[in-house]
């Protein structure tokens, strides 16, 4: 790993190894990365996704850190984190260029200063634009997919490729990228001209729901479940009594049951327990299934 740091840092990555995770997660969960490098333009990437792919080290990009469950183990080989170019907003009438590091709450600000309607779903949502399209994240009705015109990646060879919209196969929580490792570099987004008053009265009503329901005071990666048909994953979790249940320093949230909290230093070995206990309550009450929409990374 000394080899493959000094050859990023030769690229002009900054990187740190044994880098733990928890400072990383939006869960504060996570053992040390065998070596971190935060990536700050095209290029670098390019070579570095190169570099990995030939030397055959696994690699994970990480965006904000959220709906991820990173392993108390931590992750070997490497975590590449996107920085400078890639933090990038730029606007042209209705559409809108964003790097993909960008979090969607600066990208849904910045829309509303330009009376660009569209993302204002999307203003709480605690994720990068990388992440959000990656699993095709929505909220409050509206979905990435409505948006979304085009897509760049880097593939592990280091090409520059786009996609169209159609060609991102969007599903709920899914997209092309979750079943390939090309990295998203910059995304395109076509809204609504929109009086700036009206969206930030949208965006305000949703903020407001958003801290009624949902525990934002402690960490967690979101909600847990997928949305099983025809049901709602908190409303099952919470009709089992599970509320308030916890397995270590993990707990169901009093708030909102849909979500698991780190309330007292939580490992990830607690929060996996915790997803078991649910799932199986859940199962043997009423018969449905919950599937978790948390990412496993790292060593396990």
């Amino acid at each position: 790993m000394n080899n493959l740091a000094h050859q990023a840092e030769s690229f002009g990555c900054k990187v740190l190894k044994d880098e733990p995770m928890s400072k990383h997660t939006s869960f504060k969960i996570g053992g040390p990365a065998d070596l971190f490098v935060e990536v700050s333009n095209q290029v670098q990437l390019s070579n570095m996704l190169k570099l990995l792919t030939e030397k055959n080290i696994e690699y994970f990009i990480l965006g904000n850190g959220s709906n991820i469950l990173v392993s108390d183990k931590g992750i070997r080989g490497c975590v590449l984190k996107l920085t400078g170019d890639f933090n990038n907003i730029k606007v042209s009438n209705d559409i809108i260029e964003v790097g993909a590091s960008v979090l969607l709450s600066r990208v849904a600000n910045y829309a509303m200063k330009h009376s660009l309607s569209g993302l204002e779903f999307a203003s709480g949502i605690p994720a990068s634009m990388g992440g959000a399209i990656y699993m095709n994240a929505g909220a409050y009705g509206g979905q990435m997919s409505d948006i979304v015109i085009e897509c760049s990646h880097v593939t592990p060879t280091g090409k520059l490729v786009t996609l169209k919209n159609k060609d991102i196969k969007f599903g709920y929580r899914h997209s092309i990228y979750t079943d390939e490792k090309n990295i998203i570099t910059s995304i395109k987004l076509k809204l609504i001209t929109k009086d700036t008053n009206l969206i930030k009265q949208t965006m305000t009503d949703l903020s407001k729901r958003r801290r009624e329901k949902q525990p934002i005071n402690l960490p967690s990666a979101g909600s847990v479940f997928k949305r099983p048909e025809g049901h709602f994953a908190g409303t099952l979790i919470e009709q089992c009594k599970l509320k308030g249940i916890a397995a270590g320093g993990a707990m169901v949230s009093e708030k909102h049951a849909g979500f698991i909290v780190n309330y007292d230093h939580a490992s990830c070995q607690n929060v996996m327990d915790l997803v078991k206990h649910i799932q199986n309550t859940v199962y043997t009450q009423t018969g449905v299934k919950l599937e978790s929409e948390i990412k496993l990374i790292g060593e396990f």
